[in-house]
């Protein structure tokens, strides 16, 4: 069990609860406990699968030092697959759907993919499902508590209708998408994060024997464009309003409402006079943007834990300093599922951006006493 990258796991749920604008709940902690059974099912289907390679390359492993049986080895595997998605199917319906296919994946790379050309589109699939993972369990858990809601709803379900003559369950109902909608929502913030894996797992192919400096260099080339992309603001899908679905007199309507808005804040708010009763044309400095700094500040993080071993893997691309390359490039997933859910806007993404990052120093932690990789 390599534990240092158990720490990445947690933030692939966290940063798919934050794209769908899901604050964790229960489900995201069932969705988490699953991930980690899951990756750890993958990392023991991939000793079993690589116990004579490792016995040239990595003889210190629990299989080639006799340590753990081989048949024990595959057992957990299995046993932890099960768990796995028992732990999905608990976190809901849309859950077990996409944990099914993760699940496939880790199998599937395992033991017929690692070592082909398919490979590192494979273990980035597996990362980017696990994040769609968190994000199918969210939507989940928003959908059940509207359900459950308009079940109470009554008489009251009739009366609730909005504005431009569509039925509405309960007031909030708009705000909880259904399973499809929450996977589509979370499909960028998966891309990235499996870009940056397909990255990792890249370099990751000659870690034992050296190689190009044409990896590590397209991983560093990886780093810069997700780190600007990263830094920008995601649109919230609440705050983006179809009017081609509006009526004529709900566009009216809205119309007046903007302009009655106005017409209060020029009343509570008049325009400030000078000593001459002239307006006064100087702005008051503008508040700092905390969302923006964390954004920023995560993605610098992201950056300086990447970019000096890829570089040094690229001048000279060594056994040891692949190596390195590889152990940072999966120290760096932690930062980057922060800085996705900080860019998601989501109400609470602040303070879960900030759990997620508390892992990376308990994942420094534990890489000092056992190996990443």
């Amino acid at each position: 069990m390599r534990l240092p990258a158990l720490f990445t796991v947690p933030g692939d749920a966290l940063a798919g609860a934050a794209a769908v604008s899901a604050r964790p709940s229960a489900r995201t902690l069932l969705a988490i406990a699953s991930s980690l059974c899951l990756y750890e099912a993958g990392m023991a289907l991939n000793d079993w699968a690589d116990r004579d390679v490792d016995a040239v390359e990595r003889p210190h492993r629990p299989l080639p030092s006799g340590r753990i049986r081989p048949a024990a080895a595959l057992g957990a595997a299995c046993a932890l697959t099960g768990a796995g998605l028992s732990l999905a199917a608990c976190a809901g319906r849309p859950a077990l759907t996409v944990a099914a296919p993760l699940a496939a994946t880790v199998w599937a790379y395992d033991l017929a993919l690692k070592n082909t050309p398919a490979g590192p589109f494979a273990m980035a699939t597996a990362r980017g499902l696990d994040l769609l993972l968190g994000a199918a369990a969210a939507t989940a858990g928003a959908r059940a508590g509207v359900d459950g809601v308009g079940r109470k709803g009554g008489a009251c379900r009739a009366w609730a209708t909005a504005v431009d003559g569509q039925p509405r369950a309960v007031l909030g109902a708009a705000a909880a998408p259904g399973a499809a909608e929450g996977i589509r929502r979370a499909l960028p913030s998966a891309a990235l994060l499996g870009a940056h894996t397909l990255a990792v797992t890249t370099v990751s192919r000659r870690e034992a024997q050296g190689g190009s400096p044409l990896a590590p260099f397209a991983a560093l080339a990886a780093t810069a464009a997700l780190t600007r992309t990263v830094t920008r603001q995601r649109s919230l899908p609440t705050d983006r309003i179809d009017g081609s679905r509006r009526g004529t007199g709900s566009r009216r309507l809205a119309g007046l409402a903007d302009l009655a808005a106005a017409a209060m804040s020029r009343r509570s708010h008049p325009p400030q006079q000078t000593g001459d009763h002239m307006p006064q044309h100087g702005h008051s400095p503008e508040p700092l943007d905390t969302h923006a700094a964390l954004r920023l500040a995560l993605a610098a993080a992201y950056a300086a834990t990447t970019a000096r071993p890829y570089l040094h893997a690229t001048l000279n691309p060594s056994p040891p300093l692949t190596q390195r390359a590889v152990t940072a490039g999966i120290r760096a997933t932690i930062p980057l599922q922060a800085a996705l859910t900080a860019r998601s806007g989501a109400k609470g993404a602040t303070v879960t951006a900030l759990l997620t990052t508390a892992l990376a120093p308990l994942a420094g932690r534990f890489a000092k006493k056992v190996s990443v990789t």
